[in-house]
């Protein structure tokens, strides 16, 4: 959107100034008839301002209606409506990237009212809690990982519609009320190209460019959607298209600075890769990854990834056998040898047999959890992981949540956790890591990982004096609308949160040695927010509890 200029306002000033200062017009009749074109001139100048000025405002005034009708929306269930990817991505673009044209109509206002206004607001969006940039590119990246992980349709997603449940094969889908116009899927595909991801910029700029074409009051510009598309396409060995769509880029733009350089570079491509097939080579479009082999079209097989193994969990495909599933139980923890739990009845879940991987049910009341989640909130920072090199902390874009560490003094419903943790597992939580409380927000997850330090890992707990991580456990404080699991890609398991109950699992051997099956992650939350907290224990003060093996792998 243009800002209003006031060069009309001058033309209308210089003219009443020209005919201000004339001494002699009124001697001529004929000089007099002159003035009538000059009002004329006045009437149109005036009139174009106007026009202009009618234009800003109605802009603003479309803003101003579609943010009052979304924040009524939000407001009437804030929980349900920020659970949706969707509405999180909107939010957070209106209050920046849109709040940049709010910022140029404003400004371009000839009034000083109305620059005391945006003074204002101005002051207002230099407050801590207005999102910044970073913000937006953690919301984008968010989307993009939660379209990728779910296999989610571009057209879905962007009409808000969210598989509803566990599994994204769902024909079940949560509606929203607000789909993504054709700015938002242009935002979603520029921040792909600035991060070279151009897969995802022509998914989101067909889209935009789709969506452009059935808005009656336009939030993006076809010609920029036109050559990200075009240079995408090329970057994907697309060439023809990406020609196609640069030609259809000159007839809206024909003096656009790099469309006809570009054009005449992808005829020549394709020129060469027509005399290529004239002399008996292979080849269609020029392929732009030179590590393309020749072979390439050549089915070979391959290992999956432990990405797509990781990712195929989190939707929760079946990737364990019938027979191991079958021989997993549930059964009641013995807690005959547990003087505080000996009245307790404890719940237990087998999800794998070896390394044992258990889920104990209704271990937290909601009301010690909503304790927990009170006393952590305001605690709440960026979460972070151990460099293995330096030991020291660093946040890192494989984990992307906030945590909070209570002590048990904190508050008597951290110390009472504590103790049932501490009677459950047999081990001692004197040299165990303080509880850490985790939130996970947009498409929060945190990669594939060990929760014990490898060999090369020799600074890591240094500072600690407790030695390894022997041992996890995992509170579920929250239930997930969708998405969040726990998965082991190598073991093929997925454990869905469930509210109240506990994952829990040894990291090491009794030899010491680090459990290389009990590698793990946390799936992207899909819809809804996700709260656990963790207690890790460490080898010191486990060695009567826990005494070491004679065997490496014990």
């Amino acid at each position: 959107m243009k800002p209003i200029h006031l060069f009309y306002l001058f033309i209308v000033c210089f003219t009443f100034e020209r005919c201000c200062s004339s001494e002699d017009l009124y001697t001529a009749l004929v000089d007099l008839e002159k003035l009538l074109e000059t009002e004329r001139q006045v009437i149109n100048s005036v009139d174009s301002y106007l026009k202009l000025e009618d234009e800003r405002l109605s802009q603003l005034r479309f803003i101003r209606d579609n943010y009052m009708q979304m924040h009524q929306i939000a407001s009437r269930d804030i929980h349900s409506y920020l659970a949706n990817p969707v509405n999180a991505y909107i939010l957070v673009k209106r209050l920046t990237t849109d709040w940049k044209t709010v910022e140029s109509l404003m400004t371009s206002g000839p009034t000083e009212i109305a620059k005391a206004v945006f003074n204002n607001l101005t002051d207002l969006s230099n407050h801590e809690t207005f999102p910044s940039p970073e913000d937006l590119s953690g919301a984008v990246d968010a989307l993009l990982r939660l379209q990728d992980t779910y296999k989610l349709d571009t057209s879905t997603l962007a009409k808000g519609k969210i598989p509803a449940g566990k599994y994204s094969k769902t024909n079940e889908f949560i509606d929203n009320q607000f789909e993504l116009t054709a700015g938002d899927c242009f935002e979603l595909g520029r921040h792909s190209y600035i991060n070279g991801d151009h897969y995802h910029t022509v998914l989101w700029m067909q889209e935009a460019i789709d969506r452009l074409d059935d808005e009656p009051i336009k939030t993006a510009n076809r010609a920029d959607i036109l050559e990200y598309l075009a240079f995408s396409n090329y970057q994907q060995g697309n060439i023809r298209h990406a020609l196609h769509l640069t030609a259809e880029l000159l007839e809206i733009f024909p003096s656009h600075p790099r469309a006809s350089g570009n054009k005449l570079y992808y005829e020549s491509l394709i020129g060469k890769s027509t005399s290529s097939k004239k002399r008996g080579d292979e080849g269609d479009d020029v392929p732009i990854d030179e590590t393309i082999s020749e072979s390439a079209n050549v089915f070979e097989p391959r290992e999956e990834s432990e990405r797509e193994a990781y990712e195929s969990l989190c939707r929760g495909e079946k990737r364990i056998s019938a027979r191991t599933d079958s021989q997993l139980k549930c059964y009641y923890l013995d807690t005959t040898k547990k003087p505080y739990l000996r009245l307790s009845r404890i719940k237990v879940e087998e999800a794998f047999k070896k390394p044992k991987i258990v889920v104990f049910l209704d271990i937290m009341s909601d009301f010690e959890i909503e304790v927990i989640k009170n006393l952590s909130t305001p605690r709440l920072k960026r979460a972070t992981v151990q460099n293995y090199k330096t030991g020291d902390l660093e946040v890192a874009r494989y984990r992307i949540s906030k945590s909070a560490w209570l002590k048990g003094e904190d508050h008597a419903v951290v110390a009472r956790v504590n103790q049932r943790i501490e009677d459950i597992t047999g081990l001692t939580t004197q040299t165990a890591e303080e509880l850490q409380v985790v939130n996970y927000g947009i498409g929060g997850h945190y990669e594939p990982h060990y929760d014990f330090a490898r060999r090369e890992e020799k600074n890591a707990f240094k500072s600690l004096g407790t030695g390894n991580r022997i041992a996890t456990w995992l509170n579920y404080m929250s239930d997930v609308d969708a998405g969040g699991a726990t998965v082991f890609p190598i073991l093929g398991i997925t454990v869905w949160p469930r509210k109240g109950s506990a994952a829990f699992w040894y990291n090491l051997y009794k030899s010491g040695e680090g459990d290389l099956l009990t590698r793990h992650a946390a799936c992207p939350v899909l819809v809804g927010s996700k709260w656990v907290s963790n207690k890790w224990f460490h080898e010191r003060g486990q060695e009567f509890l826990r005494p070491c093996g004679l065997k490496i792998n014990s």
